[in-house]
């Protein structure tokens, strides 16, 4: 607890307060055999606000490889969009899954 002057004429010694970046989290898209590709494209740009051209380029990498990027955020961010996600997908009935990982 930092000490109060006792006079009116002592002079409280500066203190530097140093921030730190938050850790960035990863949000994650998986590929199943069931969620359309139209509805990942979807999400990509309307929870993700990708243009469409990026979101087709994401959307071919999860089909193709099983797995893509969707962004990279502080993790309450990164939480928000990946429960909005899922929440857009369970309305629609799809098993969509999105993760988040430790960059």
């Amino acid at each position: 607890m930092p000490e109060f002057p006792e006079n009116a004429t002592d002079i409280l010694p500066e203190t530097k307060t140093r921030l730190e970046k938050p850790k960035l989290f990863r949000v994650l898209l998986h590929n199943d055999d069931f969620t359309t590709m139209d509805f990942v494209v979807f999400v990509l740009e309307y929870v993700f606000q990708k243009p469409e051209s990026e979101a087709v380029a994401i959307m071919l990498k999860v089909h193709r490889e099983g797995i893509g990027v969707a962004g990279i955020y502080p993790y309450d961010i990164a939480y928000m969009k990946q429960q909005k996600a899922m929440n857009l997908a369970k309305a629609r009935e799809f098993p969509f899954l999105v993760s988040i990982e430790e960059e």
